[in-house]
């Protein structure tokens, strides 16, 4: 390993004061057995309601590596990780979540594929310990993302992840706010491996990510790097028209050559109220573009910081 390596990592926490203690522990005992240096670990408090940031606020004070940062509300995992990324100095950045899902102890994995060439190394979770239902869920939203998406996004892999500093120079070029940082990273480019890493149970609490959040970021994630859905809208389209004149012409020859009429009105009621829910269905979609074209309008910031504690 290079001994001008300096490695920084970002972690995104929000109302995690029982888990902050075990976090730093375990960061701290990786961080300490890292060659070269200096390495820095930049924790965002995205605006917890706890006494998180209490605890590394006194954490800094007694560590000069750590940065605490503290938003000025909830702006949301993605933003809080955005923040995390914009800080950081070192020549490699270590993104993982403050809730201790994925080892910081598989840190010495990713930097030693970094040394063979690697931009960006990601964890693909196996073993996941969640119920069954959420787990089928992930399963399949990274496949129609995958199905759905115009880059190559690798399955199973989330933001546990080692990216180099020229990645992270990019990612804070892409000013989009809708911000799915898992797909950016991948669309960045560059040499990029997958190493397997298990997913561990929560330490404590329930996850702040609820299902709303988890359904949120799955959109974020389609809707930003596909326009599969507007194309499916026009198909459908398009297979409507078809059937429908094809109805029309054998309503025609039933009049003109069997003299009657097409019989049906449950059938055609059905098709009324099918066509109508297809049509509130794509509303929706095209909705959805339109809510993200107006957020990227508005320009506001990703985040706001309300206070940084440690950077020396």
């Amino acid at each position: 390993m290079s001994a001008g390596l300096r490695v920084s990592l970002a972690i995104p926490v929000y109302n995690e004061e029982k888990i902050i203690p075990e976090l730093l522990l375990r960061v701290r005992r990786v961080v300490d057995q890292l060659p070269g240096g200096p390495h820095e670990i930049v924790i965002v408090d995205d605006g917890s309601s706890d006494g998180t940031f209490d605890l590394l606020t006194l954490a800094a004070a007694e560590d000069p590596r750590l940065v605490a940062i503290s938003l000025s509300r909830n702006f949301g995992h993605q933003s809080a990780l955005t923040a995390a990324l914009d800080t950081v100095n070192g020549n490699v950045v270590v993104v993982m979540d403050g809730d201790l899902p994925a080892p910081p102890e598989a840190i010495p994995q990713f930097i030693a594929q970094h040394q063979k060439g690697f931009d960006v190394v990601y964890a693909q979770r196996i073993d996941r310990k969640e119920g069954w239902p959420l787990r089928f869920c992930y399963f399949l939203f990274y496949r129609c993302l995958t199905l759905f998406s115009n880059i190559t996004t690798p399955l199973d892999a989330g933001d546990f992840a080692l990216v180099s500093r020229r990645v992270i120079e990019e990612l804070r070029r892409i000013p989009e706010h809708q911000r799915y940082l898992r797909g950016l990273r991948s669309w960045v480019g560059f040499r990029q491996i997958g190493i397997p890493v298990e997913r561990s149970e929560r330490l404590s609490g329930n996850s702040k990510y609820s299902f709303a959040k988890l359904l949120g970021l799955a959109l974020d994630g389609i809707f930003a790097f596909s326009i599969v859905p507007l194309r499916v809208a026009a198909a459908l389209g398009l297979l409507t028209i078809a059937v429908s004149l094809t109805f029309a012409i054998y309503s025609i020859y039933v009049r003109l050559f069997l003299n009657r009429s097409p019989q049906g009105f449950a059938a055609l009621i059905v098709a009324i109220t099918f066509l109508s829910g297809v049509q509130l269905l794509f509303l929706g979609v095209i909705g959805e573009y339109l809510g993200r074209i107006y957020e990227e309008a508005k320009g506001r910031p990703h985040y706001i910081i309300g206070k940084i504690v440690g950077r020396r």
